[in-house]
């Protein structure tokens, strides 16, 4: 196995669900391309911090800004075993990028493992990929998944749901159970 996983983010994803999986896959192991379409490697995204301060939806502050380290253009999907799409606001645009889309495709296609996280499932239902599976995702985003033929799991925040090669959380209070189950998918 070549140990390489893909990453895909944008300008204001959620700046722990881009930072969290990106540094602690690599801690065990993997080379992680982090990559924004229209971007290349050493271009930066600015991320967004959200919170849940008992509001009616998350608040947003600004976050850090994340240096890419690949360039979205030359990537080759064969060439990695996993894919991870970060959450946050990126996805309602990440989403419209037919490129992403047939990346995205790609891994369900070959079985490879997936994870997404909070808006992530918002690049999955684009692309056709939760029909007939259990999704968790950022609550708003459970009536496209159920659009889209994929089961909402509404589940607590810091939970995570594993479907086949596909696992899946609300947002970041989930991070230990949602890498845990990714790992073990990717049997690390």
């Amino acid at each position: 196995m070549s140990k390489k996983i893909l990453q895909f983010v944008g300008d204001f994803a959620e700046d722990y669900e881009v930072m969290v999986p990106f540094q602690a896959l690599q801690m065990v192991g993997y080379t992680v391309h982090a990559v924004c379409p229209d971007k290349k490697a050493g271009e930066t995204i600015r991320t967004a911090i959200h919170d849940f301060e008992g509001d009616q939806t998350y608040s947003e502050k600004p976050g850090h800004n994340f240096t890419l380290n690949a360039t979205f253009a030359n990537i080759e999907p064969k060439d990695y075993d996993a894919l991870v799409i970060s959450g946050g606001r990126a996805p309602e645009y990440l989403r419209l990028n037919k490129r992403v889309l047939e990346i995205t495709r790609h891994f369900f296609e070959a079985n490879k493992p997936v994870a997404a996280v909070c808006h992530g499932a918002q690049v999955l239902t684009a692309a056709g990929v939760v029909n007939g599976r259990k999704v968790a995702a950022y609550p708003a985003v459970g009536p496209e998944v159920e659009i889209a033929g994929g089961e909402y799991a509404d589940i607590p925040i810091d939970g995570a749901v594993t479907d086949g090669n596909l696992v899946t959380a609300p947002a970041w209070p989930a991070h230990p159970t949602w890498l845990a189950q990714f790992l073990k998918i990717l049997d690390t």
